[in-house]
């Protein structure tokens, strides 16, 4: 059985939190029919290296679900894209 959307979001921000991350945001297929989409891909700032795609796997291992992960920095423009059309899960850059 599928998890529901809810769930999914709900598991990703909670390990986004885990492993640092500032910004979080879900685009593609999964932000417009999550029912029917194949992958989450997701957009992320705030988490460096390899461990953004140790992050990303780490949805796949929990969720069992294929994840496409974009760092947004430094920016380009896909990124601004995503900013402008992506569902924005969290953003905590620039705060204190």
């Amino acid at each position: 059985m599928k998890p529901t959307e809810s769930y999914v979001i709900e598991k990703i921000v909670r390990l986004a939190e885990e492993y640092g991350a500032n910004c979080l945001i879900l685009f593609g297929s999964y932000a417009e029919t999550p029912s029917t989409a194949g992958d989450i891909d997701l957009a992320c700032d705030g988490i460096r290296g390899w461990k953004l795609y140790e992050f990303a796997g780490q949805i796949e291992n929990e969720l069992r679900i294929p994840t496409d992960i974009v760092p947004l920095s430094p920016p380009n423009k896909f990124t601004r894209l995503i900013e402008r059309r992506g569902k924005v899960l969290y953003d905590f850059r620039g705060t204190a």
